[in-house]
């Protein structure tokens, strides 16, 4: 008997040693990514993580993220092509700026995948699942029941499906073990009334754990006066009571921007983090990542509780960040860190002319109603879009080139005279603020080059500079800073968007063709 429990001590050692026996490590210098990945969800399965993201009105959405080291991130998938192919997403009747996919959260259980969000333009509450989250397809559910704001799925040891939910009020009810429906019979419950005085926000970006003995939420607080802070809440009963702590409170990096709505995950060797967004001004909401360090049966984030630029990661760095790139436009695909405002138009094309991108003019008001315009998102401290341009196949009245694409937005591309004459110009919005008239040839270089955070001295933040060419190596620099900012309208960070439209009621409408899209951080 001795000899069998020393026998089973023993293995339970060596198990205990090969699960914190750690490949490698790397250090970690927070943002990640540098680009907008706001509230993100991630899951781990094996070795394999995998992230979820908001973005809200463009399509593609809701992209499916992979990486094996918590650091390095590559898209591989989004989860639908159009949340509903109506007049809002072709946008014919209206626009789902600030709407859109929200804060999904995303399960893996008994094979399966799960993804829900609520769209607010809307007004319904979307279920996907998939028995392969890197391929799919994604099979839809719309369950009657609107959870505003950011809601989050728990199976519990039971195989019973729960779904939290609010933003101040916390709700919970119980779905059907599918995710088809609330349970019938069901009653939905408010198991948090966070504290309202001295809050500007209280209780939101729920993500729900059950670890141990307790249940944990993780939430959102803005203390007024303060920035955003990450609070749990625990029970040992889900549906309460539920007492409150603060796990990450502080700035980073020199901004005043708090830190809070994200996961925390463990690795396969028993270490814990937690990826927590920080507003990053007008490039977005850029992902951290902070050590866990269970106090109490409290998951403190940081250092004590205080963020940290610098984090050891106890895995090996694996592979590079897939989140934007350069692009050549020599597949017959387009590559996975596109998406377009709105649904995806017609007329475009990647093998009408091999080697380039074809944007079909389409009618429209201005910009921001401009079907067809694709976009990518910019990179931080700094750095530069470029295109070329063949105006040969448009026709008078169209506008084609690249723009910094938000609410307060600003582009310079090729206009079309009615004379059929080529121009460059420059736009904020609708107001002109350069034109110059091409005197030959009709191909353009264009540039954007972007400064979000100061590197050098003279370095202006949330600036971004437009510039021309017509053989690349000699620019045009246009007397003209945008100031960007990050508004609540559009709810994303900048992006470059490449763009072809008419907007002067034309009959005939022509196309535009994008040799290349280069992009670099300097």
């Amino acid at each position: 008997m001795k000899k069998l429990i020393f026998t089973f001590l023993a293995l339970a050692v060596l198990a205990g040693c090969a699960r914190h026996a750690q490949p490698g490590s790397q250090v970690a210098v927070n943002p990640l990514t540098y680009t907008d990945i706001p509230d993100p969800d991630i899951v781990r399965v094996g070795d394999d993580y995998y992230m979820v993201s908001t973005t809200m009105y463009f399509c593609p959405g809701a992209p499916i993220m992979h990486s094996r080291d918590l650091v390095h991130w590559r898209i591989i998938n989004y989860i639908y092509d159009v949340i509903e192919d109506d007049g809002i997403y072709n946008m014919r009747n209206g626009v789902a700026y600030g709407k859109g996919q929200w804060a999904t959260t995303l399960r893996y259980h008994k094979g399966t995948w799960y993804a829900l969000f609520v769209a607010n333009d809307q007004h319904k509450t979307y279920l996907y699942k998939t028995k392969n989250i890197e391929k799919g397809p994604w099979k839809r559910n719309v369950i009657d029941g609107f959870f505003m704001h950011d809601a989050s799925l728990l199976f519990d040891d039971d195989d019973r499906l729960w779904v939290a939910w609010g933003n101040g009020e916390i709700h919970l009810v119980e779905l059907e073990p599918d995710g088809s429906a609330v349970k019938a019979g069901a009653e939905e419950k408010i198991i948090i009334d966070s504290p309202r005085e001295g809050w500007m926000l209280r209780a939101e970006g729920s993500h729900l754990y059950h670890i141990g003995e307790y249940y944990y939420l993780l939430e959102i607080d803005w203390p007024r006066g303060g920035v955003r802070t990450a609070t749990c809440w625990r029970s040992r009963n889900i549906e309460g009571p539920y007492e409150r702590k603060v796990v990450l409170q502080g700035t980073l990096g020199g901004r005043r921007d708090g830190i809070a709505q994200g996961p925390i995950i463990d690795t396969q060797f028993g270490d814990w983090y937690a990826v927590q967004f920080q507003d990053h001004g007008a490039v977005g909401r850029i992902p951290t990542i902070q050590r866990v360090t269970w106090v109490d049966d409290w998951p403190i984030m940081g250092n004590n509780g205080v963020p940290e630029e610098e984090v050891t990661v106890n895995l090996k760095a694996d592979g590079e960040d897939y989140v934007w790139a350069s692009d050549e436009f020599d597949s017959r695909e387009l590559a996975l860190v596109w998406q377009w405002n709105h649904k995806a138009p017609e007329g475009w094309s990647l093998t009408d002319r091999p080697g380039w991108l074809k944007l079909q003019a389409h009618e429209c008001v201005n910009l921001s109603d401009a079907r067809g315009t694709l976009t990518q998102r910019t990179a931080g401290p700094r750095c530069v879009s470029e295109v070329l341009l063949d105006a040969s196949a448009m026709k008078p009245g169209d506008e084609a080139g690249i723009c910094a694409f938000q609410s307060r937005s600003a582009r310079i591309g090729v206009e079309v005279h009615q004379t059929g004459t080529f121009i460059v110009s420059l736009r904020e919005k609708e107001q002109i603020l350069s034109q110059t008239t091409l005197e030959e040839g009709d191909h353009v270089y264009l540039r954007i080059r972007y400064v979000f955070t100061p590197v050098d001295e003279g370095d202006v933040p949330d600036t971004a500079f437009f510039s021309w060419s017509t053989d690349g190596e000699h620019w045009t620099d246009i007397n003209y800073a945008l100031e960007m900012r990050f508004t609540l309208d559009y709810f994303t960070g900048y992006r470059t968007g490449l763009y072809c439209f008419n907007n002067h009621g034309q009959q005939e409408k022509g196309a535009a063709y994008f040799d290349y899209f280069h992009q670099w951080v300097y």
